[in-house]
């Protein structure tokens, strides 16, 4: 936990004020039952009244000064414990965006999720806790046992075995709970696993009948929960009883021992009162200490979940060279293979082929057979296991990972849209693009129709994922938030799949003029989406199969024959092989 705080990088300042103000505070606190004391014994017993209005015009402005001095602490309390949590939030949203796919399967979406936010909670409201209560703790205990030592060695010594009593119940309950709370930790992330699927699946979940089924699930993950927390809380109960029967009897013991002590004319009156005071002060601030602490365990585990992210090497890291300054691109795969982790068999072997600018290069090939693999690997969502790519000849290994991306425009398989208005996902692509920009790339995106119906056109709500829109205004809306972009590179993963003939058609053309000095890579299923294409690479199994025009693999390339005779009808077909 303390290597994650030395992370967080902390005003030093706002941390010195912090433990000026905690020390000033309890300075004041312990020094109250001193003047009280006076008071009894020199001012009260003597009856010099001028003594006690002195004395306790002193107590009034200690109790002041203490007041401000607690207000104070619990401020900046406040700030560094808030400050820890926007630091470490920060650190972990940003090291999140340097892992890859492959990366993402290590932590699941829902445990990034609960280590982003409930696991920060808990050492945000452990933190503010530490320093209220943890810190001042052995400071009063220290200090307090002194000052009631030298009022009377005997009443220290109560107060002492206290203290002592109250450490072994804490490390008694310590040991119990926290393997409980690593546990319930583990809980949550399950819970928001299994809520996140059932929501973001509900269309399917009804539609298949399984509300009763997947209710049932997710009420065995909640009782898991509940019943880790009952075990848990039923430790408190426990210790409450026994913390607060400690107190009582210490308090009785310093009453009694006292009241004997001042009996025989070993203590004054005020003395007693004073070693009260002492004993309350300690016993008090122990009390809050051992709840605090009690959080001790499950702040440890969030500590070491969120680390354990931070401290977790990407798959993919920064190169350190630079693109020239030419405008002209050319990607190039050379032998380029590819493999999942702990997979048998390679997703990808040894393909070879070249990206001209101005030209479009389409990958076709059956479901399975690595397409969507070729276009994450591009703008490295995905790491090539072997060969190379290569842009203007240079490895994209070795460049920044922004810089490569800042070349390329993805569109992936699946469209997705941040909530928020269609202009503010546009501008995704563009920040400074004005509504002409955005105008110009719906149009060439076959989106411009639709928007002009809604009745707030480009200030339309988009709710998360676009849900609100179909699967073919989403994909549209994705692709002309890349044309915004006006990337080199344009990779479309499939990107077309939702969009009928006549949009798809209408759409190509439009690409086309608006990519004419672009390299342009589509992922598609349908023929009829590539014909144009000024190459064709077919992929069976991970393996270049084909290579060439559309007409060209016809006649020379059997499974690309294969899937146009599984798309097209027969006089289709036909006419197809005659214009050849």
């Amino acid at each position: 936990m303390l290597k994650l705080f030395k992370t967080a990088h902390l005003s030093k300042v706002k941390v010195g004020l912090l433990l000026l103000f905690i020390t000033l505070q309890m300075l004041g606190t312990l020094y109250l039952p001193t003047l009280t004391a006076d008071i009894i014994n020199e001012g009260v017993v003597m009856q010099d009244m001028d003594y006690v209005q002195t004395t306790g015009a002193i107590m009034w402005g200690v109790a002041i000064l203490t007041g401000i001095f607690s207000i104070l602490a619990t401020y900046y309390s406040a700030e560094v414990a808030t400050t820890f949590s926007k630091n470490i939030r920060d650190r972990l949203f940003k090291h999140t965006q340097k892992l890859s796919y492959q990366d993402f399967k290590h932590f699941s979406g829902s445990s990034l999720i609960t280590r982003a936010t409930n696991d920060i909670e808990q050492l945000q409201s452990t933190i503010s806790m530490f320093f209220e209560t943890m810190i001042p703790a052995p400071f009063v205990m220290i200090v307090g046992l002194i000052l009631a030592y030298i009022r009377d060695g005997y009443m220290a010594l109560i107060i002492l075995i206290t203290a002592v009593i109250f450490t072994i119940v804490f490390g008694w309950v310590t040991l119990k709970i926290f393997p409980l709370f690593e546990k319930t930790q583990v809980g949550l992330d399950k819970i928001n696993g299994i809520v996140g699927q059932y929501l973001s699946g509900i269309r399917v979940v009804r539609a298949f009948n399984r509300t009763k089924l997947e209710k049932e699930r997710m009420d065995a993950s909640f009782i898991d929960f509940a019943n880790l927390n009952i075990k848990i809380n039923r430790l408190f109960a426990v210790m409450m009883p026994i913390v607060m029967l400690v107190m009582s009897l210490s308090t009785v013991a310093i009453m009694w021992f006292g009241g004997m002590r001042v009996d025989s004319g070993n203590m004054a009156i005020g003395d007693i009162m004073a070693i009260i005071e002492y004993a309350m002060n300690i016993l008090m601030y122990l009390l809050m200490a051992v709840f605090s602490a009690i959080n001790l365990p499950r702040a440890k585990v969030c500590a070491n979940r969120i680390l354990e992210v931070l401290e977790y090497r990407p798959e993919i890291t920064d190169g350190e060279a630079h693109l020239n300054g030419r405008a002209d691109l050319r990607l190039e795969f050379k032998n380029v293979s590819f493999s999942y982790r702990d997979a048998e068999n390679p997703v990808l072997q040894n393909l070879n082929f070249v990206c001209e600018q101005g030209t479009t290069t389409a990958i076709i090939g059956g479901t399975g057979s690595g397409k969507s693999t070729v276009a994450k690997l591009i703008p490295r969502l995905l790491e090539a296991s072997g060969g190379k790519i290569t842009l203007n000849g240079m490895n994209v290994k070795d460049l920044p990972q922004e810089e490569l991306r800042s070349k390329i425009g993805f569109v992936p398989q699946k469209a997705f849209l941040f909530s928020g208005t269609i202009a503010e996902n546009l501008k995704h692509g563009n920040p400074h693009a004005s509504l002409r920009d955005m105008k110009q790339a719906a149009t060439i995106a076959q989106a411009e129709s639709f928007i002009n119906e809604l009745p707030e056109k480009y200030e339309s709500t988009v709710v998360q994922g676009g849900k609100n829109f179909s699967g073919g205004q989403r994909q549209r809306l994705s692709i002309a938030r890349m044309i915004m972009k006006k990337p080199a590179i344009y990779v479309f993963d499939d990107s077309f799949s939702a969009l009928d003939y006549k949009t798809d058609a209408a759409l190509r053309r439009s690409l086309k003029d608006a990519t004419k000095k672009s390299v342009m890579v589509v992922i598609a299923q349908r023929i009829t989406s590539i014909k144009e294409a000024d190459q064709i690479i077919v992929l069976d199994e991970g393996k270049v199969v084909g290579k060439g025009t559309h007409r060209e693999l016809l006649e020379n390339c059997g499974a690309y024959f294969e899937i146009a005779k599984s798309q097209l009808s027969e006089e289709e077909l036909a006419n197809e092989l005659r214009e050849q």
